[in-house]
């Protein structure tokens, strides 16, 4: 993807969790222009997806709530 306006660090990831943004995660408010398409992504496995939605529960309920700056 290729953006058409100004992009900033994803303030979720960014220095929060991942010091320097080494996940490469942005955002923006502009539309994004399709340059090309990944054909050989692999998705998680369906235990990975499980691990991950009981990790989010877990947090959910020690009152850990999702940052959204």
């Amino acid at each position: 993807m290729e953006p058409t306006g100004p992009v900033e660090d994803d303030p979720n990831l960014t220095d929060k969790k991942f010091r320097g943004n080494p996940t490469k995660s942005f955002r923006s408010r502009e539309p994004l222009r399709i340059i090309g398409e990944v054909k050989d992504w692999q998705g998680y496995s369906p235990e990975a997806i499980k691990a991950m939605k009981e990790g989010l529960e877990r947090l959910s309920r020690l009152g850990v709530e999702p940052l959204d700056d």
